[in-house]
């Protein structure tokens, strides 16, 4: 690793760099300069006269030490972070955006992304329809839906249908939207704006337009699309029930990749695909040279692990600290999730096998007699092989037999087998939960009553760190995120999750959005100061049955998170909908931390750029992507560190987040450093020191930080 330094030798970060460089900082702010390389030209013009360039840097060292933010913005401090225990810390403000009246969007599925550059995010809606085109025009044939983030005349915020005029759905001949059930952003072609990937969901070759395929599209800067070459570059091998992807730059080349999960193609399973780009827009499908390797099942398959999972969500991140990315997989039907370790640990290929060693792949509750069905079948049969130890009856199973069509829902012979013990679970999102700078886990799944504890529920995965990590999984009871059910019979649909410091306290909490079942709703905890959660009270608590797709992002530039939620109408039929939405209709969930609560809490938001400025060191260590997507950023501000990565989306159907990370600070006011490592083959690591809270900052490779938006008042 490397400390990155500038043009003429400053140390690149420093507010005073020396040799001139604080003034050509303070000139860089001051005209808003996008990516900070002015700074770094000025260093150049003065370094003619080393004796007086020596003074100079003399002069600054001495300011640096009186005044370490001198060059920075004015200070601003608010009032310490947290929510006050009393105000609703989410308001209802889907009509203040425009997201009301017989226009309004429709959809299950959210993402966002900042596509325009102006450091507020658009948001991608999608509904759950497969094999037919979308047609923007129509309300009710819009099944993709862009909105933009934009003022109106009076300076009110509002989300905008530009789907038309984004070119986002063009197609490859023929009318009508090219579908895109999955999207996730980032700068593909490394020309400094976000493109975006538009992933597709299809049953059987014959489904859909067969002109139509998992495409990306190259944005011109200003958020207008176009699709890249004459096909797609991913081939017809990746048009399949394509469930998710994740922008990742496996091999640290400085092109991102993709890293996509499929379902089963029919009735039988298929392997996930690692495509590598080149940085132009070309891919090539590395995953079984890469050792990503997966057979199809047979029942030794399944038992050791290297069948083809039903894969539900993907991401990637680096467990182990090394520097490589890491790539997971989490599973539908309770087989095992999946985990890859970058970095070639085993000697052979790249990326080895670690969902076993790292008890990644699934908890410690194998005992399969807490099922219901498994209970009954017992009581039916109780000679067949282990029965005897099996408790009686917890519920009436003629009445349970006949709510699942005759018959238990479980196979004696298969059911009771470790990979028919794990979760349904549909995501997973790595954060730092206890800020012992490892990344955690947040696993999020579907469990039903009648099958009882030995399914994963919703949980938390502790990284106990080591070469090969060895995750810890917190029982909900332990910390807090258990649920109590109104029924005996209840279902926890947790398909959509996020982590976000939501209370800007400095400690992340929880979301998660339950999906359809009966009396589910989006789920809101708040970390405690000893690391267990406290979920928020429905007097505080977004009111939101039937939630289903969901993004953090910070929508209004106001320095808090807010929550863009989809909504859900599967499971509404019938005497089971009385708590449902009368559509799929998108709701926005403000924050009123900073609007609403006296302006509580200080924070910190990062924009990363991987680009190297002009001048910058890059021979050694190589090229960063430029979403620096993979770049790992450490703050440290009232003595406490936080670290964050910057992921390419995760999760069931693309969940994405924003391509910027934000931080909770509590009652700091200045952040004493921030350190970042780059996503490149030298995992160039930048320090910046003195860097003011309360502001949206930019970060290039090898460049001082830039400020593009103003303090929050």
């Amino acid at each position: 690793m490397t400390r990155v330094t500038g043009a003429g030798g400053c140390l690149v970060g420093l507010w005073l760099l020396g040799c001139g460089c604080a003034e050509a900082a303070s000139s860089g702010l001051s005209a808003g300069a996008a990516d900070g390389q002015r700074g770094l030209e000025v260093v150049e013009d003065v370094g003619a006269d080393a004796d007086t360039a020596g003074e100079i840097a003399g002069d600054a060292a001495k300011d640096a030490a009186a005044d370490p933010f001198a060059g920075a913005p004015p200070r601003v401090c608010h009032a310490p972070g947290g929510w006050d225990g009393k105000s609703a810390l989410f308001v209802d403000a889907s009509a203040e955006f425009g997201l009301d009246g017989p226009q309004r969007p429709l959809g299950i599925r959210v993402s966002a992304v900042d596509l325009d550059g102006d450091h507020l995010p658009e948001v991608l809606v999608r509904r759950n329809v497969v094999g037919v085109r979308s047609d923007p025009k129509d309300p009710a044939q819009r099944h993709v839906v862009l909105l933009r983030n934009t003022l109106d005349k009076q300076g009110n915020r509002k989300l905008v249908d530009d789907t038309v005029a984004s070119g986002l759905l063009q197609t490859r001949g023929g009318a009508g939207g090219r579908p895109c059930q999955i999207a996730v952003g980032g700068d593909i072609d490394n020309d400094g704006d976000v493109d975006v990937f538009c992933g597709m969901f299809i049953t059987a070759d014959k489904a859909g337009d067969p002109l139509d395929h998992s495409e990306w599209l190259a944005n011109d800067g200003k958020g207008v699309f176009t699709l890249f070459g004459d096909a797609s570059p991913l081939g017809s091998a990746a048009r399949r029930a394509l469930t998710s992807a994740t922008l990742v730059d496996h091999d640290r080349d400085g092109a991102l990749d993709l890293w996509l999960g499929y379902s089963t193609w029919g009735q039988a399973a298929t392997a996930d695909l690692l495509f590598a780009g080149d940085g132009k827009g070309a891919f090539v499908d590395v995953s079984a040279a890469e050792g990503l390797k997966t057979v199809a099942p047979t029942l030794k398959a399944l038992a050791d692990g290297t069948a083809h999972p039903n894969t539900w969500g993907t991401g990637a991140c680096d467990f182990n600290d090394d520097g490589h990315p890491d790539l997971y997989t989490t599973s539908y039907g309770r087989y095992f999730n999946g985990l890859w370790l970058g970095g070639g640990l085993d000697g052979g290929s790249r990326y080895s096998d670690a969902k076993f060693v790292s008890g990644f792949s699934r908890d410690d509750d194998d005992d399969w007699r807490s099922n219901w069905n498994a209970q009954c079948h017992c009581q039916d049969d109780p000679k067949a092989a282990d029965c005897d130890s099996c408790p009686k009856p917890q519920v009436n199973c003629a009445q349970l037999k006949q709510a699942f069509g005759g018959k238990y829902r479980w196979n004696h012979g298969t059911d009771r087998e470790p990979w028919r013990l794990g979760g349904t679970t549909a995501g997973l999102q790595c954060a730092d939960l206890d800020r012992d700078g490892r990344l955690d886990a947040v696993q999020w799944n579907i469990v039903h009553s009648d099958v009882g504890p030995s399914s994963d529920p919703t949980h938390v995965m502790r990284n106990q760190g080591g070469e090969i990590p060895v995750f810890a999984h917190i029982s909900p009871s332990a910390n807090g995120l258990q649920r109590t059910w109104l029924s005996l019979s209840w279902n926890e649909g947790d398909i959509s999750g996020a982590v976000a410091d939501l209370d800007l306290d400095g400690r992340l909490d929880l979301v998660i959005a339950s999906s359809d079942y009966p009396d589910t709703r989006l789920f809101v905890w708040l970390q405690k100061a000893d690391g267990t959660f406290s979920a928020l009270p429905s007097s505080a608590a977004p009111d939101h049955p039937r939630a289903a797709g969901l993004a953090v992002v910070d929508l209004d530039g106001d320095g808090d998170l807010d929550l863009v939620v989809g909504s859900s109408r599967a499971r509404c039929s019938g005497g089971s909908g009385a708590d449902c939405p009368p559509d799929e209709r998108v709701r926005i969930w403000r924050n009123t931390l900073r609007q609403g609560q006296g302006g509580r809490g200080n924070w910190l938001a990062v924009e990363l750029d991987g680009r190297a400025a002009e001048g910058a060191a890059t021979t050694t260590d190589g090229a960063a992507n430029a979403s620096a997507i993979g770049a790992r950023v450490e703050v440290v501000a009232g003595g406490v560190t936080q670290i964050q990565e910057l992921g390419g989306g995760y999760g069931h159907f693309g969940q994405q987040n924003g391509l910027s990370l934000h931080f909770g600070l509590g009652d700091s006011c200045d952040i004493e450093r921030i350190r970042i490592r780059w996503p490149n083959t030298g995992a160039t690591v930048q320090e910046v020191p003195a860097v003011r809270a309360n502001q949206l900052v930019r970060l290039r490779r090898g460049a001082a930080p830039v400020y593009p938006l103003a303090a929050a008042p």
